[in-house]
């Protein structure tokens, strides 16, 4: 893939996530009432470590979810301009994928169903497509890591748009065969699901190879740029976890930051790689 159809690529993320960002936004204005009487009829809280941590002290903040939702959508556009910005002439394979993983947060925007269907009276069906499509993104962006990972140990760009296929196939598995109870929430307005235990388990281990990569590609190319850059990897996939996970004021920040710290960490670790090409 050449260097201006990559950033097109970058283009179209951001504008896709300025229209969602305003869809959302005037959107969530004419919901706002929706959300506490939602998060008091929530079956459970959100799975996590740090979340489970949390619900032992903090009890549930109705607004939480809209503030991470649109956190989400706010910290995509931010960093995608950023990349399309410092990487547009910096022939970097690997920062494409770190895109889509920051492009996925725009599908975030699927958390807006929950209270607009309360609102609207919509069917459940329109609660489940939208939960898939929030699953397709957070699945399609692990595995864009996974695919940093496999470019920073050498694959060759020629093969990049199969790299998308497998990713964008691997996350319509991962949605699609996901059981949902479009009558359970917990409460940062994601619907209940099975397998939960499974499918974080998969995520974590797909993280931790991701990230493994990384410091493979340190030994093998000589550039030890490439640890930091795993270790970013690693805090962006917790981080992004924590804080589409958040349902209380003390997660949200906590998830935003490691969020922030793990993405500045690999961007900036692959800029210094190829600075000198």
């Amino acid at each position: 893939m050449t260097l201006s159809n990559r950033n097109h690529f970058f283009r179209a993320e951001i504008l896709i996530n300025l229209i969602l960002l305003v869809l959302v936004a005037v959107t969530a204005f004419k919901v706002f009432s929706w959300y506490p009487p939602l998060v008091a009829q929530a079956d459970s809280r959100p799975p996590g470590l740090f979340q489970a941590l949390a619900a032992h002290v903090f009890e549930p903040v109705p607004w939480a979810s809209l503030v991470s939702m649109l956190g989400s959508l706010l910290f995509a556009i931010i960093s995608l301009i950023l990349i399309l910005y410092y990487f547009e002439k910096t022939p970097s394979p690997e920062i494409l994928f770190i895109s889509f993983f920051v492009f996925s947060l725009t599908l975030e925007a699927g958390r807006i169903m929950l209270p607009l269907a309360q609102a609207w009276d919509l069917p459940g069906t329109f609660n489940v497509m939208a939960q898939r499509i929030l699953l397709f993104g957070r699945y399609a962006g692990i595995f864009s890591l996974f695919a940093a990972g496999i470019c920073a140990a050498g694959l060759e760009m020629q093969r990049q748009g199969n790299v998308i296929l497998v990713i964008i196939l691997a996350g319509l598995a991962f949605s699609l065969s996901m059981p949902l109870n479009s009558l359970a929430w917990d409460t940062s307005l994601c619907l209940e699901s099975g397998y939960g235990i499974m499918f974080a388990v998969t995520e974590i281990g797909v993280a931790v190879i991701a990230s493994l990569s990384f410091f493979v590609s340190a030994q093998t190319r000589g550039a030890r740029e490439y640890i930091p850059a795993g270790v970013g990897s690693f805090l962006a996939f917790l981080g992004r976890t924590v804080f589409l996970h958040s349902d209380t004021w003390v997660t949200l920040p906590f998830g935003l930051a490691l969020l922030a710290l793990g993405t500045w960490l690999v961007c900036g670790q692959l800029h210094r790689v190829y600075l000198w090409l």
